[in-house]
């Protein structure tokens, strides 16, 4: 059996799921070449928006690593796989008409490798951000992001960036991009919400191509020895441990929303088998950022065999897992009993000796 790995988001075509997302690593053209050349279904670049105290906060970006004890390890493709980002993250420091040009170089690599080249821009300002949509369609781009969804918000410059949560306002926002413009646009929502089904399909009633969930989540940590917290505030917050809470989101979605709505996984996939696990949750495609940034453009190439050799153990082509999981879910009440089953899984008392000790 021949095995295909194309999937398709909405009315476009990928050569393969696996979705070279956006950071840090894809606002040089160097970047995203070789996310291009990785062999990449799509890449997103680094995104943009009007604020310039968005673009500022690039020059206050910091990112560290960090294993299961909570402290730091080395940042590189050597860090552990359970390893956790912690970082303040930033915009692309080009101006919107070099933006512009760069990524319109860039597409024209990408079209050469059968990859979909796709600008993202950040919520600012609607009006600004409508402005900017016209004008990434007049450039010819076959699709982009618009993220409204960033971790930052409240923690960045008043008016820098978005983090919505009212489905209302998605829908608003949805609305006003899908009458300014024809291009299909993927909506970027939160995951720090109670939700994000519905995001999802306020921004699917209104127009959206395809939804992108979830951005990250936004946390702090600790540090034992200064006693402040790592990178000094609150940050984005990313690992290997996010992959169950997108898979819930990813299928609570398909089943609210159907099987015909294409969603885009996106934070905890840290290995082409995580990419399928996703697909089985009900995504289409699966955005790979933190893992390439730290660990490098071959994580790409190593992410899309390793989901081809899945598809061949299986003998199913890739965009037959999409769902599966999502579709054989069942709620807690459809379980069978057990019959005290759980009693296997607590820990053994204390002796009684032991027990009277401690309450005397």
């Amino acid at each position: 059996m021949t095995i295909s790995l194309e999937t398709n988001v909405g009315s476009l075509r990928l050569k393969n799921p696996v979705i070279a997302a956006s950071g840090e690593h894809m606002i040089d053209e160097a970047g995203i070449r070789s996310a291009i050349v990785a062999g990449a279904g799509a890449v997103v670049v680094k995104s943009t928006n009007e604020s310039q105290a968005a673009k500022d906060q690039l020059l206050r970006a910091e990112y560290v690593a960090l294993g299961n004890d909570w402290e730091p390890v080395e940042w590189g493709p050597d860090a552990p796989r359970d390893a956790t980002l912690v970082t303040r993250s930033g915009l692309t420091p080009l101006g919107f008409e070099e933006w512009i040009e760069q990524n319109l170089r860039m597409d024209m690599l990408a079209k050469q490798h059968d990859c979909l080249l796709v600008p993202s821009l950040i919520l600012a300002g609607l009006d600004d951000a409508v402005l900017m949509a016209k004008a990434i369609e007049q450039a010819g781009f076959r699709a982009f992001e618009f993220n409204i969804g960033t971790p930052y918000a409240s923690q960045a410059a008043k008016g820098a960036v978005s983090t919505e949560l009212s489905p209302d306002r998605v829908a608003m926002i949805t609305q006003t991009l899908r009458a300014a413009i024809s291009t299909p646009f993927w909506i970027k929502v939160t995951g720090q919400s109670e939700r994000v089904a519905d995001l999802a399909q306020a921004a699917f009633d209104a127009g959206a191509e395809s939804v992108v969930m979830a951005g990250r989540l936004l946390g702090l940590v600790p540090d034992l020895e200064t006693q402040a917290p790592v990178l000094g505030t609150s940050c984005g917050i990313g690992g290997f441990w996010n992959l169950p809470l997108t898979c819930h989101w990813l299928a609570l979605t398909r089943r609210q929303l159907g099987s015909e709505r294409s969603l885009i996984g996106i934070n905890g996939a840290a290995s082409g088998r995580d990419v399928a696990r996703m697909m089985l949750a009900g995504a289409s495609a699966v955005g790979l950022s933190s893992a390439v940034m730290m660990r490098g453009f071959q994580f790409i190439t190593d992410s899309i065999a390793e989901l081809e050799t899945y598809c061949r153990e299986k003998q199913m082509n890739a965009s037959d897992l999409v769902g599966i999981a999502a579709d054989r879910r069942k709620s807690f009440a459809d379980m069978p009993p057990l019959d005290n089953h759980w009693r296997k899984f607590t820990p053994a008392a204390l002796p009684e000796n032991q027990q009277s000790r401690r309450t005397s």
